[in-house]
């Protein structure tokens, strides 16, 4: 966390910071207009008095706005990105490679209010690409890499912008989610069978609706059919998601007879290991080793070139 500083005219100061959040915050919510009339600049010392409390209640009010862009910046007018918010005013004027050289920080603006109002998402969207200013590489042909800044870029929301302005809890392991995994959703393409799409789904656990809602939020491009392709890739992992997930509330991942058919294969009499074995093969399912509803010869075929696993 920042530490406070005071001045000879602390309250002055102190109103003076807390009425350029407030200003910032109410253009990102009612009045954009009010960007044409900033009020007097707070110097850095003055910012840094704040409470920490007021900072993250205006922020919090600003990301929940209708008109975030115009909000942020304000945040940028009055000196709080610098202060506060460092690793997204890096992104100002920072190319990213895509549609001759796009802004970061007009994309992470764009994100942010293309996204669903919830904080976490809000938050998500915001601290997204911050790991690309350390992962930038530019190719000798000129090509733009950011490789591992999801991975970059969730370490330094979780060793600087979480300590310095105070996440903890759900909301921090959220957005430390969304920042990590932001790049999930859009790897995925229809060749992925149901096991895959299963396997993305448990692994991306109870995040999954706003890692998907922030992935949607994330398409910015400029070019029409570019932006449809991403939408409709979304859409359509989300859809395969919700239908696999309803057949497997109501079908079993066995078919019925296995486990009459890992008796007659291996040899076995009727007994409670045989209800061991089928739940054996369950587990291999839900790790995404083997498919689920396929016939019994496939998981008999599986555990005879497995025994010593299954302990047969």
């Amino acid at each position: 966390m920042l530490e406070q500083a005071t001045t000879p005219d602390a309250n002055e100061g102190r109103e003076r910071a807390l009425g350029a959040l407030r200003w910032a915050a109410r253009v990102g919510t009612c009045d954009p207009a009010a960007l044409d009339a900033p009020p007097e600049t707070p110097t850095r010392e003055e910012l840094l008095a704040l409470d920490l409390s007021e900072v993250r209640g205006q922020l919090d009010k600003l990301l929940l706005g209708k008109h975030t862009q115009d909000g942020l910046d304000a945040l940028l007018v009055c000196g709080a990105l610098d202060v506060w918010l460092p690793e997204i005013k890096a992104l100002v004027g920072f190319g990213d490679g895509e549609w001759r050289h796009k802004d970061v920080w007009k994309h992470t603006k764009q994100v942010v209010w293309q996204s669903v109002p919830r904080l976490e998402v809000r938050w998500g969207a915001l601290l997204h690409d911050i790991g690309k200013v350390k992962t930038r590489k530019i190719e000798p042909n000129g090509q733009v890499h950011f490789f591992g800044h999801s991975e970059v870029g969730a370490a330094m929301f979780r060793k600087r912008v979480a300590k310095r302005l105070g996440f903890e809890g759900a909301l921090y392991d959220r957005v430390h989610y969304l920042i990590l995994y932001h790049l999930r959703a859009s790897q995925y393409d229809r060749g992925w069978t149901d096991s895959a799409v299963r396997r993305f789904a448990r692994d991306m656990g109870e995040g999954l609706k706003d890692l998907l809602d922030l992935s949607r939020a994330d398409i910015t491009t400029k070019r029409p059919e570019r932006r449809k392709r991403g939408l409709r890739q979304i859409s359509e992992l989300a859809s395969r998601i919700e239908k696999l997930a309803a057949e497997d509330a109501v079908v079993p991942p066995l078919p019925k007879g296995v486990g009459d058919a890992i008796m007659k294969h291996f040899g076995l009499p009727p007994s409670r290991r045989i209800g061991d074995l089928k739940r054996a093969l369950e587990a291999q399912v839900e790790a995404g080793a083997i498919e689920a509803h396929r016939d019994s010869a496939y998981y008999v075929e599986y555990m005879d070139a497995h025994r010593d696993q299954f302990g047969l």
